[in-house]
């Protein structure tokens, strides 16, 4: 069951299901709080599972021409203020890593771990900011269609297309009923946001990569030496995923995020 909260100029959606110490799930882009049906439910029984719709995707309103992260951060705030949350542990899926990092820098004492699923701190190159300037335009032109044709299935690893088929049509779906502002607003965001390298390098909360081998977006042999060299980290590897592990290997993604939980916990 979902429920909303006033943010600024609208709504923010959540769901709030489990006891005990909080996890919050924040999806990415071209995804709702829904992406994570089928895998939340396998923490439950063992902690408070939070899931938010970021402003301008799923249910939650569009609240401004441009989505920052630190605009995001502020909504992820909200929630857990409404909800009474003073720490917990923060797990973003790609973008949703982007807007976790922009947490962390604004409210690092929030946080009792932070785990970035299939997520980096780089800005985006010179390249990848004129693809996002060419989605914005495809948008404006009403072919939202064919990002989500595009982008979805470039999410799971090649050679998991057939068996995943179910879960990319799904998945595409979800990403077509997007508001075309909201998909605009969180473009310019991610086109706009900082490096977050230095302030992983000055970070002292738990930290956790959980990249997948077979990733399209983040090549894990070339990223993971560089994430596991930051102070506090550990990286993890799901073997047979690409960008989504909450789908390709949930069992495998559910075992590695619950150790790490229970380790954050442990210390705080």
């Amino acid at each position: 069951m979902t429920t909303n909260i006033p943010f600024k100029t609208g709504k923010i959606r959540f769901a709030d299901e489990g006891s005990g110490n909080a996890v919050v799930l924040l999806h990415g882009y071209l995804e709702s709080l829904e992406i994570w049906n089928g895998f939340y439910q396998r923490l439950t029984p063992h902690y408070r599972v939070i899931r938010i719709d970021v402003p301008g995707h799923g249910q939650s309103d569009v609240v401004a021409d441009v989505h920052g992260m630190d605009l995001m951060a502020e909504a992820v705030n909200a929630v857990l203020q409404h909800l009474d949350v003073r720490r917990c542990v923060l797990t973003g899926h790609s973008m949703g890593g982007y807007v976790s990092l922009a947490y962390l820098a604004h409210y690092p004492e929030r946080l009792a771990g932070l785990c970035l699923f299939h997520s980096s701190p780089f800005a985006d190159t010179e390249e990848k900011k004129a693809y996002r300037t060419k989605e914005i335009r495809l948008v404006s032109e009403g072919k939202l269609s064919l990002i989500c044709n595009t982008s979805i299935p470039n999410g799971f690893a090649t050679d998991n297309l057939q068996a995943f088929s179910a879960q990319v049509e799904y998945a595409k779906h979800v990403a077509r009923q997007m508001s075309p502002a909201g998909v605009t607003a969180i473009l310019k965001g991610m086109r706009e946001r900082p490096d977050r390298q230095e302030l992983l390098k000055n970070n002292t909360v738990p930290t956790l990569f959980l990249l997948g081998k077979k990733d399209n977006y983040i090549a894990f042999e070339r990223f993971a030496p560089v994430a596991a060299a930051f102070p506090h980290t550990t990286v993890a590897a799901l073997e047979h995923s690409g960008h989504s592990g909450y789908l390709e290997e949930p069992e495998k993604s559910a075992e590695l995020l619950l150790a790490f939980l229970d380790r954050c916990h442990v210390q705080t």
